[in-house]
């Protein structure tokens, strides 16, 4: 396999299992331990791997929620908690979920590493979110580790995409409504706030799509067939633990 077709393969798993620790109850009880509703505690955790910044920076890094949104609950979250201090128990928790999760996954250090060749491969240019991520340290353990760099590499092709969507010219508020029309008042945004899609910008979308996986397959071009096979392996085994929750 090539880069491209290993990034094409890696995209489902990492999309759908990076995600899952952020409204876990485990999460949500250690956010309501700093005084942090669910929301709140997503948006200065995950944020907070920026550092300090003000709200411009995460909404940019973000992409997909109404400014309005982002500077409101970005805003009254830092009172309650400095932001790189939330950021750091927001990654504990992701490597408790995959303590809790992953351990039964075969190959896991292998997947560790070629995950970590991935990582160390992708060039950070434009991927602010992704930087803030690759800076915090990981943990020893595998289980935890890989879910770390799960939630890492899918930063990175979120990222990536973001600044795919960007330069195809659509906003994005109507790419989120063309991929995820159901979601649209959870980022902060009415219908009102979205103006009437055309076929031509759901095919960009779908030109997007392909233009993202041709950023980042550079990073994956050195796996060799171990590697890539350990990666997509364990991969699909953690999509399969979630293929009946979709939520």
């Amino acid at each position: 396999m090539n880069g491209l077709e290993i990034a094409r393969q890696a995209t489902t798993g990492f999309n759908n299992v990076g995600w899952r620790y952020y409204f876990d109850s485990d999460t949500a009880a250690v956010g309501k331990g700093h005084g942090l509703g669910v929301l709140k505690f997503y948006f200065l955790g995950r944020g907070g791997a920026l550092g300090d910044v003000e709200w411009q920076a995460v909404c940019a890094a973000f992409g997909y929620f109404k400014p309005t949104m982002v500077e409101s609950i970005w805003n009254e979250s830092r009172q309650v908690l400095p932001a790189p201090q939330a950021a750091q128990s927001h990654l504990e928790c992701c490597a408790a979920f995959g303590r809790a999760h992953l351990s039964d996954i075969a190959g896991l250090e292998a997947f560790c590493a070629a995950a970590q060749q991935v990582l160390s491969a992708t060039d950070l240019a434009g991927l602010s979110l992704f930087a803030g991520f690759v800076a915090q340290p990981l943990p020893d353990d595998p289980p935890a580790r890989a879910m770390r760099l799960i939630a890492a590499l899918r930063e990175m092709r979120g990222s990536a995409h973001l600044a795919a969507v960007v330069a195809a010219g659509v906003a994005p508020r109507v790419a989120h409504a063309i991929k995820r029309p159901n979601d649209l008042a959870m980022f902060g945004w009415s219908a009102e706030d979205i103006p009437a899609i055309t076929a031509d910008q759901r095919q960009t979308m779908i030109d997007v799509e392909a233009l993202t996986d041709r950023l980042i397959a550079p990073a994956y071009h050195d796996l060799d067939d171990a590697s890539a096979t350990a990666l997509l392996d364990a991969l699909d085994a953690a999509y399969t633990l979630f293929a009946d929750d979709p939520h």
